[in-house]
């Protein structure tokens, strides 16, 4: 089925996007900053690598016991989220620096947390990034029939306990990727001819998708089991935990940005148009939370400051926290909503309240 093309709208009597993308220029200028990554980043990156990786070569080695090893699992799972939400996401937007071949190099991370580049681009690049929370385009809306995440979707009688059971679902994320995902988003995506950039040829995207995921599971399967000397269920036991760890922590913070009561979900009119436009929708459509959290704006990678990342998505996130500053301000002053939860712990009470408003039987419409 055809998708309608959305428009938003080209009319902002305000000037709102002109005057604060004035102003964050203004700031980066003034302070003689680049808007990419700086040596912070960078320290980061090398700290999530070591959560991430420490443990793989630590279970390799050390010949610890079978319950040592899957704690260690699990704090790959920690270490693989971080990467993913520090690293591998600002590379994939070119944020991470200035130069192409290391935003390339860092982008490309996601081949160890068993994602694949072109994929990811399409998804979050191209159809969040643009049609944020509009159903039916925004795929991150989209969890199949088993979960309900906007009042515009299906609704089934098993929705009225999702609120009860999406927390165990949420940690599939990315084993899911590992396992289906990625070649069911291959074939969609190619066959839509969607790319972020230039068109890649399907031949040669299709052949980088098979290597990397027998590279990925000679990775983390196959040199395990040659190694140790573990049966095939514990191996694959500490696997899963590594993955549902992540997918747990990765779900969470994507929810709480999008899929909560302060977040729209706006649908075109009959032609496909928006009504407001694209900077306005992302301030109507995204959600910010625990952003006075120095603990959390460093291991989130910025993503609890989604407003700022959904207007500037070309800015690394260790400057989120500054010229979220300027965001509010400059909302405030054009009487625009700026979403925000003070705590994470709020927010996450707000989302689960949220899926269970969700997963309520719509009332009849006449």
């Amino acid at each position: 089925m055809e998708k309608t093309t959305i428009r938003f709208s080209r009319k902002d009597s305000t000037d709102f996007f002109k005057t604060l993308n004035k102003r964050v220029n203004t700031y980066f200028k003034e302070n003689k900053i680049k808007k990419t990554g700086n040596w912070k980043l960078h320290l980061k990156t090398a700290i999530m690598f070591a959560i991430f990786l420490a443990p793989y070569f630590a279970i390799l080695t050390l010949g610890l016991p079978n319950w040592a090893n899957l704690i260690l699992a699990a704090v790959m799972g920690v270490g693989m989220a971080g990467v993913g939400m520090n690293v591998m996401h600002d590379g994939n937007h070119g944020s991470y620096s200035n130069k192409k071949w290391v935003n390339k190099l860092m982008g490309g991370s996601i081949y160890i947390l068993a994602g694949n580049v072109y994929n990811w681009q399409v998804q979050h690049n191209v159809l969040h990034h643009t049609y944020t929370n509009i159903q039916g385009h925004d795929e991150d809306l989209d969890a199949g029939r088993i979960l309900r995440f906007s009042k515009h979707a299906e609704w089934r009688k098993y929705h009225k306990f999702q609120h009860f059971y999406s927390i165990f679902l949420y940690g599939l994320l990315t084993f899911n990727w590992a396992i289906t995902t990625d070649f069911q988003q291959m074939y969609r995506y190619t066959k839509r001819k969607l790319s972020y950039g230039e068109f890649p040829n399907p031949i040669a995207n299709w052949s980088k998708l098979v290597v990397f995921k027998l590279i990925y599971l000679t990775l983390w399967i196959v040199i395990p089991f040659i190694i140790l000397d573990i049966s095939w269920w514990k191996l694959l036991l500490g696997f899963f935990v590594m993955h549902y760890v992540a997918g747990v922590i990765l779900s969470v913070v994507f929810q709480l940005a999008h899929v909560i009561d302060d977040a729209e979900t706006p649908l075109p009119d009959d032609k496909g148009n928006i009504k407001n436009t694209w900077a306005i929708h992302q301030l109507l459509t995204t959600v910010n939370f625990g952003n006075k959290s120095k603990i959390i704006n460093w291991f989130t990678g910025g993503l609890n400051h989604q407003v700022e990342h959904h207007i500037f998505p070309n800015i690394s996130h260790i400057h989120y926290t500054k010229i979220g500053e300027i965001v509010k301000q400059t909302a405030k002053e054009f009487n625009l909503p700026y979403n925000e939860y003070k705590t994470t712990r709020k927010a996450i009470i707000s989302h689960f309240k949220h899926l269970k408003e969700l997963g309520k039987k719509p009332a009849l419409q006449y």
